[in-house]
């Protein structure tokens, strides 16, 4: 029962995926509009790019993959009060010992970024001492670079049977997921803009509603057109 509550749950997350696409695409155009590349959105672009060309042509970086997640999965634990007693990495898979775990604990690796966000607090802390707004194409890049990292390996690893996955039901999981990736990519992007927060959580809510207006109105205009039931007495 649990579950399918949960599958039903991953169908309402389906239209939000759309919505914080579109809250991302604004991040990433901040200042400009859709139809107009800015300079820093073409570097993000390299930098995503330039780490496909490496993740399709060279050996991938496993090791480094597995710590980042299985750091992940502590880091998120350590945020839910869990404690964390065992760390291991190796080429062939890792693992951590938690004493509690919940749906964020163990999806956490899949939907946050951890060198996205290691690369960005890099940035915060050496602006506090240099300006680095010269340097911003370079963070565009390196974001764009990690975060096709996180997304290439993320693809990978669920194309496997993932006991993470079973355990709450693809779609929900899936759909979590994307939302969480698209969220928290926004939001790290935001670290790079010069848009106040209160902002963001403005842009996020306007895509929302408007993303479930209009799949409500398409939904409404659906039932309007099937025919009516007939029921033979």
């Amino acid at each position: 029962m649990l579950k399918f509550f949960k599958f039903l749950i991953g169908l309402v997350l389906l239209p939000s995926a759309v919505a914080l696409a579109l809250v991302f695409a604004r991040q990433l155009q901040h200042g400009a509009g859709l139809g107009t590349p800015e300079t820093t959105t073409l570097w993000f672009l390299g930098g995503f790019a330039a780490w496909l060309v490496l993740f399709a042509m060279f050996p991938r970086p496993i090791r480094t993959y597995v710590l980042g997640h299985e750091l992940t999965h502590a880091l998120w634990g350590m945020l839910m009060g869990a404690k964390v007693s065992r760390l291991r990495v190796s080429a062939r898979g890792g693992s951590v010992t938690l004493d509690k775990s919940n749906v964020w604990i163990t999806l956490a690796p899949y939907f946050f970024p951890f060198y996205s966000a290691l690369a960005l607090i890099a940035y915060l802390l050496i602006g506090l001492f240099w300006d680095t707004s010269a340097y911003l194409p370079f963070w565009y890049a390196l974001f764009g670079l990690t975060w096709s990292f996180h997304l290439s390996f993320t693809v990978l690893i669920l194309m496997t049977r993932q006991p993470d996955i079973q355990e709450h039901g693809r779609i929900f999981s899936y759909a979590l997921i994307l939302c969480i990736n698209l969220l928290t990519a926004s939001a790290l992007l935001n670290l790079l803009t010069s848009q106040a927060w209160p902002d963001l959580g403005v842009a996020v809510l306007t895509e929302l509603k408007g993303t479930y207006k209009f799949c409500g109105t398409q939904a409404a205009i659906l039932f309007d057109k099937l025919p009516p039931l007939s029921i033979n007495p």
